[in-house]
């Protein structure tokens, strides 16, 4: 099968087309040119198929053939995601537009989390908030965490059902995940894309206590801190960039005091959420590290290890290649793991599974 996968970001749109689970073409387009998705299209008309990468699926637990019913309830999850969600919805209806005839197929981070234990899913809340199950934790980057799996069990030769291990997103967004029988089983973020590790430009996770606080003597309404939140905290708040980790470390380099804490928060926050999931697994298998910056930024990731003595790992020599690899010392009783991210894999796998599931019907 020949699927072409979107995967939207922030800024720019991943295109790729994957035949029989082989990428054969990829590319990006910015999302600032309205013409993207025509352009991929026309690139690649002759497919069967098209995924499409969503941020939150909410109650969906497996990828879903994109129906009218089915873009309404996305759309009602845009408040949720809001640097992803409106996106997305704008690339699927592209594609419905354009190619009539070809199954459109929508893929979610969230599923993979679908599976949580009650107790890492719940918050604890008034029990008149939580009773319909809509303010939980629901998680992200899943597509990336089923990816990292598969090719971990690879790398280790061992079955990705039997592993246990903590797999780390380190991107522009940062999430951090326990995995056993397959799925998440906990993660650092929640509700939305907002709860856990310090990011580029997102805050993390904050003291509740606090946001009323600053809400309450500034004054400012929930949209301005939304946009505070998601948009000028983290890295880029910290420092006074944009968030771009290569101008922080930058920065850095330079001296600059503020960019040196920031790396610190960085650094701190990303272990603790390690730890932290390490913590719902009844062993540690390993720990993989994915996306944007583990993939360009080794000697960062080689920093993180060498704090987690305590999970017995220890970092070794880490090269730029561009090839999954294990960057712990040799002897390592746990290793740790750079694996490139390869969502558009992960999307196609998604696309035949869900058309698979309707001829079946």
């Amino acid at each position: 099968m020949r699927v072409l996968t979107l995967n939207p970001g922030s800024s720019s749109m991943k295109v790729s087309l994957v035949a029989d689970g082989t990428a054969v073409g990829w590319t990006a387009w910015d999302l600032a040119d309205p013409n993207a998705v025509a352009q991929a299209i026309r690139r690649w008309s002759d497919v069967d198929a098209v995924a499409v990468r969503f941020v939150h699926g909410g109650a969906q637990k497996a990828p879903a053939r994109v129906d009218d019913a089915l873009l309404v309830n996305l759309e009602r999850l845009t408040s949720l995601a809001p640097n992803h969600q409106p996106l997305s919805l704008e690339v699927t209806r592209a594609v419905r537009r354009l190619l009539r005839e070809v199954p459109v197929v929508a893929c979610f981070d969230t599923a993979f989390h679908a599976r949580m234990p009650e107790a890492a899913a719940r918050y604890p809340l008034p029990r008149s908030w939580t009773a319909q199950n809509r303010l939980r934790r629901y998680g992200f980057h899943g597509l990336s965490c089923q990816y990292a799996l598969h090719r971990t069990g690879e790398l280790l030769g061992r079955a990705p059902d039997d592993l246990q291990i903590v797999c780390a997103h380190v991107g522009a967004g940062v999430s951090v995940t326990a995995i056993r029988d397959g799925h998440g089983v906990d993660t650092s973020m929640g509700f939305t894309p907002l709860e856990g590790a310090m990011m580029a430009t997102r805050s993390g996770s904050v003291d509740p206590g606090l946001l009323l606080h600053v809400m309450q003597t500034v004054p400012m309404s929930a949209a301005e801190m939304a946009d505070a939140l998601f948009h000028r905290s983290g890295l880029a708040g910290m420092t006074g960039t944009n968030g771009d980790l290569r101008r922080v470390l930058a920065a850095a380099n330079r001296g600059e005091r503020d960019a040196e804490v920031a790396l610190e928060v960085y650094r701190h926050r990303l272990r603790r959420e390690i730890g932290a999931a390490a913590m719902s697994l009844s062993r540690l298998d390993a720990v993989v590290f994915t996306g944007g910056v583990a993939e360009h930024q080794p000697e960062l990731i080689t920093s993180i290890i060498d704090g987690l003595g305590v999970l017995a790992l220890r970092a070794g020599e880490v090269p730029h290649t561009d090839v999954d690899r294990i960057v712990t010392a040799t002897g390592s009783p746990v290793p740790a793991l750079i694996v490139l991210p390869r969502e558009d894999l992960e999307l196609a796998r998604g696309a035949e599974e869900a058309l698979a599931r309707v001829s079946v019907r």
